[in-house]
């Protein structure tokens, strides 16, 4: 089997004319991506109040999208690889905008879900290609690095955009025009990429080998909704048969690969502790924060009564952070360390989250700026390194398999963050002791009680608000609690595995 660490190959001396041109196209499929999974915490409310979900179908509205996409990340990459990164980046970001007019219209929670699973199969077309694009049009290192701090910079910026346009879009307009905003930036991304982008593919790339990819998707999504149902509901006559499909199919996968002579994902990538130390610091930190990134909104909104806009506005400080830190980062890691970078970024930010156990209705905004501002500069520092070193690991011929491998992490991550500390928070939320007469729809969301509360007695209802409220802010301290435990394991696991890493050379 070929091997696809880096191997001595003739450098590429002469720059790629336009290629900062090109990085802008690139960097519009980011803000895409990004803009959507920040507008659908503030939509949140209003999806509960119009839709109705239950609370479990509220969590899969919420992370569906990372549930899909993180099962065909890998495979779209290696795809990428074969057909053409440029190809199916553009081909990924028409379906994308197309996909978020059917999520602007959905009249069901079942129709919201369904929606949010095609989004995350145009999803996993786009991210592995930007990156992978990015490794093939920047040969210096450090131009490399700048050009994956802008990445991630603009990636961040549309944490910011996201609940700034979409808090605007909602105080005036329905839920739905949250995802309409997808459409212009798509368009302008296919017309102008089109012109611009470059098409690059392994010229010797193998056939895509469908097994795989049926083995990829069916075990991610099988082991990822066993963790999620037996956080949610416990262990049910079918979650360890699921758990158990899922685990089979990643074990047929990666055996698979290992026979493969031209594989959809060289498994051999980790057992390199650098790639393999960048990869789990991506999964744990996310892990770790989307727990309070999926209920932050929630908090801003219906704990301490900010509009959605004001709401947006609050949040601004993480991505200001991350924009900042990201731009700065891969000199960072160059003057110090790698490890010293991520490992001590991953600490501020479980720092920060400890912080955040505090919060309260009454609770001041200086103190949640400052704690966001240090998460989202903690994030900065350590996703682009970790990047950097990913992208980095291996010929540029395969790198849309190897950007794939660092964004499953990120939305594995994801997926399991929400599933384990979104289900801490509402099982928590359940417990609360509503007054008489309260629906036990109450139960399900805060959302929900909030609904619930304006049919009723102003004494009623301000009894129902109160306790809803208070117990959501529990359930919010121990996600919190959590993420910091995760974060600062993060922190000792990347000071360890990225020992001696440099940014320079490869693995």
């Amino acid at each position: 089997m070929t091997s696809t660490l880096r191997q001595p190959v003739p450098v590429e001396t002469e720059p790629r004319p336009g290629r900062w041109l090109a990085l802008a196209v690139l960097v519009l499929a980011v803000l895409l991506v990004a803009v959507d999974a920040t507008v659908l915490g503030l939509a949140t409310p209003y999806i509960s109040e119009d839709l109705h979900p239950s609370g479990t179908q509220l969590l899969w509205i919420g992370d569906v999208y990372s549930f899909v996409i993180a099962g065909l990340l890998v495979s779209m990459g290696s795809l990428g690889d074969r057909v053409g990164r440029k190809r199916i980046l553009l081909c990924g970001a028409a379906a994308f905008g197309a996909i978020s007019v059917l999520n602007a219209y959905a009249g069901t929670p079942g129709l919201m879900i369904l929606s949010r699973a095609l989004l995350g199969v145009a999803g996993a077309t786009l991210m592995p290609a930007t990156l992978a694009l990015i490794r093939n049009l920047f040969h210096d290192p450090r131009e490399r690095s700048l050009a994956i701090g802008v990445w991630g910079a603009t990636a961040s910026a549309g944490t910011a955009v996201g609940p700034i346009v979409g808090g605007f879009l909602l105080e005036h307009f329905w839920w739905g025009s949250v995802f309409l905003i997808n459409l212009p930036v798509m368009a302008v991304l296919v017309l102008v990429g089109i012109r611009t982008l470059p098409e690059s593919r392994d010229p010797d790339p193998g056939p895509w080998d469908l097994a795989s990819v049926l083995l990829s998707l069916v075990g991610m999504l099988a082991l990822v909704y066993a963790v999620k149902e037996a956080a949610t509901h416990g262990f049910g006559p079918l979650t360890p048969a699921t758990g158990l499909l899922g685990a089979a199919a990643l074990y047929g996968f990666v055996r698979r690969q290992l026979t493969l002579p031209a594989p959809l994902l060289d498994m051999r990538l980790f057992r390199h502790r650098g790639f393999s130390g960048a990869v789990l610091a991506d999964l744990l930190t996310v892990l770790g924060m989307s727990g309070l990134v999926f209920f932050l909104s929630q908090f801003l909104q219906l704990v301490q009564g900010r509009h959605p806009f004001e709401a947006g506005l609050a949040e601004l400080p993480a991505a200001v952070g991350a924009v900042v830190a990201g731009l700065i980062a891969g000199r960072a890691a160059r003057r110090f360390s790698v490890r010293a970078v991520v490992s001590g970024g991953l600490a501020a930010i479980g720092v920060s989250l400890a912080v955040l156990t505090t919060l309260d209705a009454t609770t001041g905004y200086p103190l949640l700026g400052a704690a966001l501002l240090i998460v989202g500069t903690g994030a900065g520092f350590s996703f682009t390194v970790t990047s950097d070193v990913i992208l980095s690991s291996v010929d540029k011929n395969r790198a849309g398999a190897a950007s794939a491998v660092s964004e499953t992490a990120y939305e594995l991550g994801a997926a399991l963050g929400i599933a384990l500390l979104g289900s801490i928070v509402t099982a928590a939320y359940r417990d609360f002791a509503a007054p008489p007469g309260t629906p036990e729809s109450a139960h399900e969301s805060l959302g929900a009680a909030v609904e619930a509360s304006a049919g009723m007695p102003a004494p009623t209802s301000k009894a129902l608000l109160e306790a809803a409220r208070e117990s959501f802010v529990h359930g919010l301290h121990l996600a919190s609690g959590a993420g910091a435990v995760v974060l600062l394991t993060a922190s000792a696991a990347a000071w360890l595995l990225l020992r001696n890493q440099r940014l320079d050379r490869g693995l």
